[in-house]
């Protein structure tokens, strides 16, 4: 009878799936008509037929009756039954295409337009564009660079998007994806998400919430919001939460350990559900640790919306518009009514609820294109060469940085490689633990990685880790 049972709800998860994975394609195959990219559709095999001056004998099957499939005709895009996508595409359970996977073109395509579709119903906490752009000296490297001709191979063989070298005040290699590739879906004004790097930004814009005076120091107490009462997390140390050492290991790992009672991605979830509603209400903090955690970057970023007074939009602006000097608007994505409802049917809990500020709806992924990653992380750098403020937070951060301790690790993977943790940054790289060198790393192979000594920043856009992050990544900066 169970067997039963479990083959019966396989099979209803199957054709749920079959549904879904329907309607999403027929949204991609919409998109390709409406922007001429119908490379990517089954052609007709006798173009012309609907004409009855121009058809030939290839109009007509072996027993004299008249081929339908037309791409071209509103009778093929009314039919869902006939495939229209001319593309080996594998579908995954999720949005997402599972980390460690090495998908073929097709996937990774397809998966890069899901990702933008998805993402674009999040509400944005972020700045527009600046006035005056910071405009990037360019002298790049000579057609015969043995890194050049690898980054370009990885670009026509990988799902990397861009690649951008950034030394002696100047670009130095400057890649992006072929048209033939991802090419009709990512150009320079194309807005690429980041997770994980998303966190380091978290940690860039703590530092200027420091420098202005609304936080005192990286040793300031988490006991001024009220969203941490009754939690581990209140009364803490900030550089607790920057270190992922909070003690919160017995409750969360990379995601929340809800018990199925609930999403375990913190993504899906106010602040204040996490803290009023799910596993961390009566939390108790245990030994302090490092255990990587999203929801920790999340809190930090709308705990400072909390401490600005206002003012976040202010504090964004400097950040964004006046020293990194955008060129494009860039944004922390934000959850909002309907993101809520979509991400919670499961939710044995609370499947909705409303979302207002006060409640911590910011979510430390960030939305911005290719050069403007390059310009931010080149704020950092020129923060700290310069000794301002904010560069003085990023040395103490450094500074206080804590032993990752991972029983696994792997120097070819850019989350593996570095040995320690230092607020929201990856630092401690092998063959580089002397050197002030410091990282962020997220989903789908996006990475920067910034060496403070000799000015050097690499900035990478992927779909997924099946580059070598190793050779052109790591290999470079050393």
């Amino acid at each position: 009878m169970k067997k039963l049972i479990l083959i019966i709800l396989s099979l209803v998860f199957f054709s749920t799936n079959v549904f879904a994975n329907d309607a999403r394609i027929n949204e991609f195959t919409d998109w390709l008509i409406k922007n001429d990219h119908t490379q990517y559709l089954k052609e007709n095999e006798c173009k012309g037929c609907n004409d009855p001056y121009t058809r030939t004998q290839d109009c007509f099957e072996k027993d004299g009756k008249p081929k339908k499939q037309c791409w071209l005709d509103e009778q093929w895009k009314r039919d869902n039954s006939k495939p229209k996508l001319n593309l080996d595409i594998k579908f995954y359970k999720y949005n997402e295409i599972p980390e460690g996977s090495k998908p073929n073109r097709d996937t990774a395509l397809y998966y890069l337009y899901r990702g933008q579709e998805v993402e674009s119903i999040n509400d944005r906490a972020g700045s527009a564009k600046s006035d005056s752009p910071y405009k990037f000296e360019i002298s790049l490297r000579a057609e015969d660079d043995k890194t050049l001709k690898k980054v370009r191979k990885a670009m026509n063989k990988t799902s990397m998007l861009s690649y951008l070298l950034y030394e002696d005040g100047k670009i130095t290699i400057d890649e992006i994806t072929p048209l033939d590739r991802f090419g009709i879906l990512y150009d320079n004004n194309t807005h690429h998400t980041s997770a994980s790097v998303g966190k380091s930004i978290v940690s860039y814009v703590t530092g200027h919430a420091i420098c202005e005076g609304y936080i005192d120091s990286v040793d300031h107490k988490l006991n001024d919001w009220p969203l941490l009462e009754n939690t581990l997390f209140y009364d803490q140390k900030l550089i607790d939460l920057l270190n992922m050492a909070a003690g919160h290991h017995q409750y969360a790992d990379y995601n929340i350990k809800t018990g199925g009672q609930y999403p375990s991605n913190s993504n899906k979830n106010t602040i204040a559900f996490h803290m009023k509603d799910g596993v961390f209400k009566n939390s108790k903090k245990s030994n302090s640790k490092y255990q990587y955690t999203n929801l920790i970057s999340s809190i930090v970023i709308n705990y400072v919306w909390h401490k600005s007074e206002g003012n976040f939009q202010e504090l964004l602006d400097k950040v964004f518009k006046e020293k990194a000097k955008i060129e494009n608007d860039v944004w922390f994505e934000k959850n909002n009514n309907e993101t809520i409802r979509r991400e919670n049917q499961n939710n044995k809990i609370k499947k909705e609820y409303e979302v207002i500020d006060e409640d911590g709806p910011i979510r430390y992924s960030v939305q911005a294109t290719r050069y403007d990653y390059l310009r931010i992380a080149k704020a950092m750098l020129d923060d700290w060469q310069n000794d301002t403020c904010v560069g003085k937070y990023l040395k103490e951060i450094h500074e206080r940085k804590i032993p990752k301790n991972l029983k696994y690790k792997d120097d070819k993977l850019a989350n593996r490689n570095p040995k320690s943790y230092a607020g929201f940054f990856h630092t401690d790289y092998s063959g580089m633990s002397n050197r002030n060198v410091m990282g962020m790393n997220g989903y789908g192979g996006q990475a920067i990685v910034i060496d403070f000594d000799e000015g050097r920043i690499i900035v990478v856009n992927s779909i997924t880790e099946d580059y070598s992050w190793k050779n052109l990544v790591h290999s470079v900066i050393k």
